[in-house]
């Protein structure tokens, strides 16, 4: 039986943590033995991990990555300390001299980089190991692996990082999983020496369990509201373009539209941000934050059209959680787009702008037999994907009859 490590972040409600699950909830439990490696024990799903998993130990260095500096500082982590500090420095001041929209990236990139001396090895020795979620330092560096395995799921060609530290990184891996096809090429056109490590392996979906966790009774504000309902399902950061959603539901109020109620399932670093926003344009009554939610379906069935007003994504689970759902779907144009919406058919893609997103919504909420073709279409296509999870068990298995070839001849 083969041994693999998965690792991640935490379980906090989220679209990765939502993939992971999922695949998690498909593994061949009969044929490979999992261990799951959480740097921090915390979050909403933590008790959807199947019981088939083994849920390693928390290691007290690698929680201090959902920590905050002072409380490092309490905890007397000051090694770890130190190198937070001075990857915020640099980043912040290598972020004003590049004018970098985001300079979190490089920021993260530095911690894990003046961290990792002081952060310890994982002794089991693991036919596979899997980072799911970038940076993949920790399975780069501090695990012992025959094969290793990194997944993308998010448009690289967007993200500032500095190529030369990630690509010593991207190195230690023997496969690159990307979560759709435009992500892959995203990812090649930024780093094209790793071209024949990436692979294309989907989030997998479960119709049947989005569609039982839809009609779960809650308390809905959407139930009672009569208006024409946008839903958005995602966290409240600058990828995922709320306050582009908040400035396009101003300018459709603008034009006249007072029936139309906005609400997002998420939360978020930028949620002050955007609460100021939604004052600043008079929108307390109409775009309304629902925060955190454990199971975001019945919001999503509520809903009259389905937004993502991202400015980038890989694939954006949300979106097809919403087609499974038989909803009307708008997206903006990001690169990656045109690999989930095949526009015009199962949703319409509108361009990146506020203007964009505002006529975007304007043309689906007039066009009623557009938003029921999209409906119609979404409803009849079966997004059970479950197969995607037999593209893993190949790699592992072609590496594996090498192995097997090289022994049989002597070589190893």
């Amino acid at each position: 039986m083969k041994k693999i490590l998965i690792a991640s972040f935490d379980m906090e409600v989220g679209g990765v943590e939502r993939s992971l699950i999922s695949m998690l909830e498909n593994f061949d439990y009969s044929n490979y033995e999992v261990d799951l490696m959480l740097y921090r024990h915390q979050g909403d799903f933590m008790n959807l991990i199947p019981n088939q998993v083994n849920l390693l130990p928390e290691v007290p260095k690698y929680t201090t990555f959902r920590k905050s500096i002072s409380e490092l500082i309490k905890e007397k982590s000051f090694a770890i300390g130190a190198a937070r500090l001075l990857a915020k420095g640099n980043a912040d001041m290598l972020g004003k001299l590049k004018n970098m929209t985001e300079p979190g990236y490089y920021q993260m990139q530095l911690m894990w980089r003046y961290a990792i001396p002081f952060l310890p090895i994982l002794e089991k020795q693991y036919d596979v190991a899997i980072s799911y979620l970038w940076p993949h330092d920790f399975v780069a560096k501090k695990v012992k692996a025959k094969k290793k395995v990194a997944w993308i799921h998010t448009d690289y060609s967007t993200v500032e990082t500095d190529i030369k530290m990630d690509l010593i990184v991207w190195n230690e891996f023997n496969y690159i999983v990307a979560v759709s096809e435009a992500c892959k090429q995203s990812f090649i056109k930024k780093y094209p020496s790793l071209a024949n490590k990436v692979l294309v392996i989907e989030n997998i979906t479960s119709p049947e369990f989005i569609r039982k966790m839809a009609d779960e009774e809650i308390n809905n504000p959407m139930v009672i509201d009569k208006r024409f309902k946008l839903v958005t399902v995602a966290r409240l950061s600058h990828a995922k373009g709320i306050d582009n959603a908040v400035r396009a539901l101003k300018l459709l109020k603008e034009k006249g539209y007072r029936d139309i109620a906005w609400y997002v399932v998420g939360y978020g670093g930028d949620e002050e941000m955007i609460k100021e926003l939604i004052a600043e344009n008079e929108l307390e009554d109409s775009f309304i934050l629902l925060g955190k939610k454990l199971n975001p379906y019945p919001f999503i069935k509520q809903a009259d059209l389905y937004v993502q007003p991202s400015r980038y994504e890989g694939k954006a689970v949300t979106v097809t959680e919403a087609m499974v759902l038989g909803k009307p779907i708008l997206i903006t144009d990001y690169s990656t787009a045109s690999s989930q919406i095949d526009n015009g058919m199962n949703g319409i893609i509108c361009d990146l702008s506020i203007t964009g997103i505002s006529d975007g919504i304007e043309k689906l909420y007039h066009n009623k037999q557009l938003r029921e073709k999209i409906i119609n279409n979404n409803l009849r296509k079966d997004h059970n994907n479950k197969f995607e999870i037999e593209k893993l068990y190949k790699k592992l298995h072609e590496h594996g009859q090498v192995l097997e070839n090289f022994q049989a001849k002597g070589v190893i």
